[in-house]
């Protein structure tokens, strides 16, 4: 008899720590995935970039941003809802950016600069006025240049430390519509026709 009363009581005993034990391992699985979810939470908060550096998306609304032209014009980005806006980072120190710039000129600037409905501004990155004046002259476009000290129009756009040239193209609601990185003739392709596409509306 007392052998069996002492193999309940083992039983029981075992029984209720590993209940215990469980319960313990329950609310420890329930604290990590509380973890985990405020971790998850607080990434989705950030403003995540894409492979290109970009931290705006199709879709999104254009960031505003005032600045002034080497010409001494001050443009607001919102002013310019209803026309269709290209947007082209760039700098002098980029050879990439002194490819492309002939061809914005050639088959877009100069295609549809008379149309009220358009607008193009490229936007030197973090260059004094003197040095866009020089690279503007080197390179022959006509279309206005916008100047960003600190790099801080581009920043709203990208990774303030990521790579141009690059293009934005915003329709005239103000959304961003077409985002391109570096020069490639098939993407520079698609833009001028998309450029078309929403001038032709």
């Amino acid at each position: 008899m007392k052998r069996i009363n002492l193999f309940l009581f083992t039983m029981i005993a075992c029984g209720m720590l590993s209940c215990t034990g469980n319960r313990g391992q329950q609310g420890q699985d329930a604290r990590d995935s509380a973890e985990d979810s405020a971790e998850q939470t607080a990434a989705n908060t950030e403003t995540p970039s894409d492979d290109r550096g970009y931290i705006v998306n199709v879709g999104d609304i254009a960031p505003d941003f005032t600045m002034t032209t080497t010409a001494g014009e001050t443009v607001k980005l919102s002013d310019l809802r209803g026309r269709v806006v290209m947007l082209q980072f760039t700098a002098s120190w980029c050879v990439v950016c002194r490819r492309e710039m002939p061809f914005i000129e050639k088959d877009i600037w100069l295609k549809h600069r008379n149309n009220p409905k358009f607008a193009l501004y490229g936007i030197d990155r973090d260059e004094p006025k003197e040095t866009v004046d020089e690279f503007v002259k080197q390179t022959g476009v006509t279309y206005p240049m916008g100047l960003d000290p600190g790099a801080d129009i581009f920043a709203l756009y990208a990774e303030r430390k990521a790579g141009i040239t690059r293009n934005v193209i915003v329709d005239p609601e103000g959304r961003i519509v077409l985002l391109t990185r570096l020069y490639d003739t098939e993407e520079f392709a698609s833009m001028c026709a998309k450029i078309d596409e929403l001038l032709a509306d």
